[in-house]
């Protein structure tokens, strides 16, 4: 077996340098997995141990020892950069609620939201703050108001609070998000927002920073003045990337039937966009002879795609997943200029590398999680056809269609089972008709929606983009029909529990061995599959959730539902406890359960031969520590509560966060000081 590995592993050796950004983020992985902050000398300690083994790896005569020193140096590369990166980015945080309080601040960013709007500012510094001003600031307008251009100078009365922390161990991390954003506050406005004179002049970018949202939202009128209706707004979405109009029946159907990613410009519209560009401005040329015989029209039509795609990306709001998906188209169109492939998986390798030099915190977005995941597998199923489809000349119009719907089938099953894990452990949401809806829509997306996108920016400015607008809202009417009838199905967004962590690692990891490989040794990539799922099918969730503020406890009953012990008092954080764990009932609809019953001064539950005690008031404590196993205080009751085998009051939740607890032999506790550790973006450091 070992000579076997050793045969397949030479005879692969062209595809070794694939793993380079793999390792690079396996090294950006072990920071951000850390509990404490490390110091800025083991950076540069390690980013020196990096350089010493890139130039071992250089000078190394042996195939095997030279691979595995490019791996350490590109983990070690990896460590260094994202520690870098974090203080590169360092910026005040907020660490306890202030207000109501005046500022004035420049507007970076707006969108309206319903009746209000949502800001994201930059304030002049705040007299009570001082030098521990937040950078950036991320408010909710509440009150009906015009919302302030991109820019603009305005002076609002706002309450600031420190970026949320996880409502349960192992969720998202909003705070680790803002903390890269330079976001050290949000909160929201009394009243609305006030003009105001700028107090210094613009710098140039904040000047094309300013000229470009006017734009956007100068083209986003447009075409909703053409398209009228929710076809027009999600016409002007597709096109400049304004999505927050979007009835929430509509972004309901659309998640449901496994149509979002259609909603959030990425690779699918810069590429179809990019190949509008590329195929136009070809067959353009291609009408005089004289031009095709004597010049590269083929290195004009990717320069051109080249700068189409950009401008598609300044107008769409450059947001990460589109950026992302630049970088790899532009690769791509660079590789036609040099006479290379242009969809190879060098290229996205490459894309990748860059990609997370430069911003290393996208090792846990979840959109270039995705992102990467699915065009991984698409182009490790391009390469397989390739290998194994034999030359067929002539092929009839009804095989061409065949072939065609073969190819949506498989690149939709492809793409599905590449980023299901990753959907399921960030969104908790499987998609079971996902193939469905991508086999009805892609090809409208793709021949009637895009082209006529495209096709409406170019002529825009003209004043002639009115038919490609109407063309473009029939499209789009065509494809919110498919959504809401597939999401009509019985079982389509189907809530699902949270896979653990280590589970998704080791899926992924299976998944790329499959794809970068070309040998019959790629199939031992099934056995970290099958391990991450086998283990996700039966990890238990907690027993017992407890929020920050100690009136939202919620206990998990014999049949594995979720039960809340008394009312939710912080709705968001029972939401979200029961989408974790595959829950699709309301906190409302799951309110108690047997054994439990409250009354004015708490709640008790008995569960799994347990007796949980919830306090509200301090004179429950006396009866409640002498006959509980647990109990759940809202004041201070460690100092005379000595009997239960577990105290949880006040002064741990609020120095701690959520718990969430297993009851186990020893029971086995969480909090979320925890599992943030002592970093930058965390309220402990």
């Amino acid at each position: 077996m070992a000579r076997k590995i050793r045969q397949e592993a030479l005879s692969d050796r062209i595809r070794w340098p694939l793993w380079l950004p793999f390792a690079l983020a396996t090294g950006i992985g072990v920071y951000f997995t850390r509990l404490e902050e490390p110091p800025l000398w083991q950076a540069w300690a390690v980013l020196g141990l990096a350089l010493g083994a890139g130039m071992g790896a250089g000078f190394s005569r042996s195939a095997f020892l030279r691979i595995a020193l490019a791996l350490l140096a590109a983990l070690a590369l990896g460590f260094g950069i994202a520690k870098l990166r974090s203080e590169s980015v360092r910026a005040p945080v907020l660490r306890e609620r202030l207000g109501p309080i005046y500022l004035s601040a420049r507007v970076v960013g707006s969108e309206p939201r319903g009746n209000g709007s949502r800001l994201r500012l930059e304030p002049l510094p705040i007299d009570r703050l001082g030098a521990a001003t937040p950078k950036r600031l991320r408010l909710t307008v509440r009150a009906h108001s015009a919302v302030p251009q991109p820019g603009e100078w305005v002076e609002v009365l706002a309450i600031l609070m420190p970026p949320p922390e996880p409502s349960i161990p192992g969720d998202y991390d909003f705070g680790r998000w803002a903390y890269y954003q330079q976001i050290g506050a949000v909160g929201y406005l009394y009243g609305i927002p006030h003009r105001i004179e700028p107090p210094r002049p613009p710098t140039l970018f904040e000047q094309i920073s300013a000229r470009l949202e006017d734009l956007r939202g100068a083209m986003t009128a447009r075409v909703r003045s053409i398209i009228p209706g929710p076809d027009g707004v999600i016409s002007a979405a597709l096109i400049t990337g304004q999505r927050v109009d979007i009835e929430p029946s509509d972004q309901t159907a659309f998640r449901d039937s496994g149509l979002m990613h259609v909603l959030s410009i990425s690779g699918l519209h810069l590429a179809l966009a990019g190949g509008f560009f590329f195929w136009t401005i070809r067959a353009f040329f291609a009408l005089f002879p004289s031009i095709v015989l004597r010049h590269p029209i083929k290195k004009w039509a990717a320069a051109g795609a080249l700068l189409g795609s950009t401008f598609y990306l300044l107008i769409s709001g450059c947001e990460a997943p589109a950026v992302r998906s630049w970088i790899m188209l532009t690769i791509m169109f660079a590789a036609v200029l040099v006479d290379r492939p242009a969809l190879s998986m060098r290229s996205v390798a490459l894309a990748a590398a860059i990609i997370l030099l430069f911003t290393p915190e996208n090792v846990l977005d979840p959109g270039c999680q995705m992102s990467f995941a699915a065009v991984i597998g698409l182009i490790a199923l391009a390469e397989w056809t390739a290998a194994h489809r034999g030359e067929e000349e002539n092929k009839s119009w009804l095989r061409k269609a065949w072939l065609y719907v073969l190819g949506i089938c498989a690149t939709s099953i492809i793409a599905g089972l590449a980023t299901a894990p990753i959907s399921i452990f960030h969104f908790d949401r499987a998609s079971p008709f996902g193939i469905l809806a991508n086999l009805a829509a892609l090809p409208v997306v793709g021949a009637v929606i895009m082209p006529a996108a495209t096709a409406a920016m170019v002529l825009m400015p003209f004043g002639l983009d009115k038919w490609a607008l109407i063309i473009m809202g029939k499209g789009v009417a065509v494809m919110m029909a498919i959504a809401h009838r597939v999401a009509d199905l019985p079982g389509a967004g189907t809530v699902v529990p949270a896979w653990p962590g280590w589970c998704v690692a080791a899926v992924m990891f299976g998944g790329l061995w499959i794809a970068l490989w070309r040998r019959g040794w790629r199939w031992f990539g099934l056995a970290p599959i099958a391990l991450g799922i086998g283990f996700a099918l039966i990890a238990p969730p907690p027993d017992l959730l407890i929020a920050r503020d100690g009136r939202t406890v919620a206990v998990r009953l014999g049949d594995g539902r979720l039960a809340f012990i008394g009312q939710a008092k912080d709705r968001y954080a029972a939401e979200n406890w029961l989408r974790r764990v595959g829950d699709e009932r309301s906190p409302s609809e799951a309110i108690g359960g047997p054994g439990m019953h409250c009354d004015g001064q708490g709640c008790v539950a008995r569960v799994k031969g347990l007796l949980i005690a919830v306090d509200t008031r301090a004179e429950a404590l006396n009866e409640d520590c002498v006959r509980a196993d647990i109990v759940v205080s809202t004041t201070p009751a460690h100092a005379f509560c000595k009997g239960p085998e577990l105290v949880i009051d006040s002064d741990d939740l609020t120095a701690n966060g959520a718990y969430a607890v297993r009851f186990s032999q020893p029971v086995l506790i969480e909090n979320m000081a925890q599992l943030r550790g002592q970093r930058p973006w965390s309220k402990a450091q």
